[in-house]
């Protein structure tokens, strides 16, 4: 399997080179040459496979310069029910992504956030790491780890990543708006190779901050810069197994279809759900919820993608979509465009320069329905509400982001057929929005026992200006 950058770059690499190198040289995401079709007859024979399995048949349809026997090992590795240990209760902890229904065969949570740091980025983050250190054992190199977090990418990447051989984390997150649970997830850390720095501003500037020093070709290459957020194509690759299992979770047979619903910030989790789709898993909507940081409902409404400036950035009770330019949405728009990268470069172009762009009038446009997404945004009022309603009636506790997802889905219903079951991606477990529980339902969430106390843990971090040149300074100092 070859690799192409949505902004035409002509270098081919293969998943090994990418998984180290993060953006393409000119800037533009990976994908693949072409996605590959999954037929009736694997659908059929995938139904009844462990996550692990699963992960093996659909990675290895993308990661073709691993051996088999070494990428099934590192799928076995990393989803074992002692690593994905947090199921519901009555919830089989050996299904890693278990369906937690609300309404049987209706509406029901897809379990993601079962593993060590309770959010769904461990899902693609516990694989990461162990390739990760597999590839670059298997090259005798090290890698220095750039990334940026809006909440739960920082921690979950910090957990996969901790005394890897070879690796070293330089995790940038917005000063002070996170919640307490995830700053001290973080900050905690007291491994020697995890580096927190806290920048004193948006998410947003923290992530143009990383595109900045990826785009330094020199910088990067001197110090073996590389990243975990979701530009990294093998994080989306990750996502797409969930999507397989979660339908199998959800149906009786491959005649049925699905909806998901996805809270999104980066559109990274979203996306594995589109690529899924144009793979030929049977997905009648991809429903995309927003926080009042709408810009990715704004364009699936109106075509415009209208990315906001840090200070017109919401600071809201679901922190991590907090997001105003979402990295990953440059790859469905690359196959929005019909796969043109001179399209996709003029476009960002425009998003690069602080201005948006329309499509509203365009043919590419007018083909937005092919694609089977809907959208919708939620507030906090919102939110409260749909955190009291879930637990009243179903007894079942929700985080923030899920909430918005909940509330997204049920506002979307008429937009979904008669039959299709829809599954909501949870996408934290309740323990890490604290605040915001206690404010919607006057309690405290529950939390695992091993991480009771962890807000008052000695917290180490560097508080830094969003400045390019300062970050650089300090990899430069801190590494090997």
């Amino acid at each position: 399997m070859k690799y192409l950058s949505t902004r035409g770059h002509a270098g081919r690499p293969e998943f090994c080179d990418i998984l180290l190198g993060g953006l393409a040289p000119d800037g533009g995401l990976y994908l693949p040459e072409t996605y590959p079709q999954v037929s009736r007859a694997e659908l059929d024979a995938w139904r009844k496979l462990s996550y692990a399995e699963l992960a093996y048949e659909i990675l290895s349809k993308f990661i073709t310069d691993i051996p088999a026997a070494d990428l099934k090992a590192i799928c076995d590795k990393t989803y074992t029910p002692a690593v994905f240990c947090h199921a519901r209760p009555g919830d089989d902890p050996a299904d890693i992504t278990p369906v937690h229904w609300l309404e049987p065969g209706k509406l029901g949570l897809l379990e993601l956030s079962n593993g060590p740091t309770l959010a769904f980025k461990d899902m693609a983050m516990q694989l990461l790491g162990n390739l990760f250190e597999y590839v670059l054992g298997k090259r005798g190199q090290r890698l220095n780890i750039l990334g940026a977090t809006s909440g739960d990418t920082g921690s979950a990447a910090e957990y996969a990543m901790r005394g890897k051989r070879g690796v070293r984390v330089f995790m940038l997150s917005p000063h002070g708006l996170m919640s307490p649970f995830q700053r001290a997830q973080m900050y905690s850390l007291q491994d020697e190779n995890i580096f927190n720095i806290a920048i004193t501003g948006m998410f947003d500037d923290a992530q143009d901050i990383v595109k900045a020093v990826s785009n330094d070709a020199a910088f990067k290459a001197r110090y073996h810069i590389g990243a975990v957020n979701s530009i990294n194509w093998a994080r989306v690759a990750a996502q797409i197994v969930y999507y397989f299992k979660g339908y199998f979770g959800a149906t009786e047979s491959n005649d049925q279809q699905v909806a998901f619903c996805v809270p999104s910030g980066n559109f990274g989790n979203i996306c594995a759900g589109h690529i899924a789709r144009m793979m030929g898993l049977p997905v009648a909507r991809l429903i995309l919820a927003t926080n009042e940081n709408d810009v990715l409902d704004e364009f699936f409404r109106t075509g415009v993608y209208r990315p906001r400036k840090a200070a017109e950035t919401r600071v809201t009770s679901s922190p991590s979509m907090d997001i105003s330019k979402a990295s990953n949405f440059e790859r469905f728009v690359f196959d929005l465009v019909g796969r043109d990268p001179q399209k996709v470069a003029a476009l960002w172009a425009e998003v690069d320069a602080g201005r948006p762009f329309d499509l509203s009038s365009s043919a590419d446009f007018a083909r937005i329905d092919d694609f089977a997404f809907v959208s919708g945004s939620s507030t906090h009022a919102d939110r409260l509400a749909t955190i009291r309603k879930v637990f009243a009636q179903y007894q079942v506790m929700i985080d923030t982001h899920t909430a918005d997802g909940v509330k997204v889905a049920w506002s979307c219903a008429d937009r979904i057929q008669a039959g299709v079951p829809v599954l909501v991606l949870e996408t934290a477990l309740p323990a890490k929005f604290a605040d915001t529980i206690r404010e919607a339902l006057g309690r405290e969430p529950e939390r695992p026992a091993a991480l009771e106390g962890i807000e008052r843990l000695p917290q180490r971090v560097e508080v830094m200006a969003p400045d390019v040149e300062a970050v650089k300074r300090f990899i430069a100092e801190h590494v090997d």
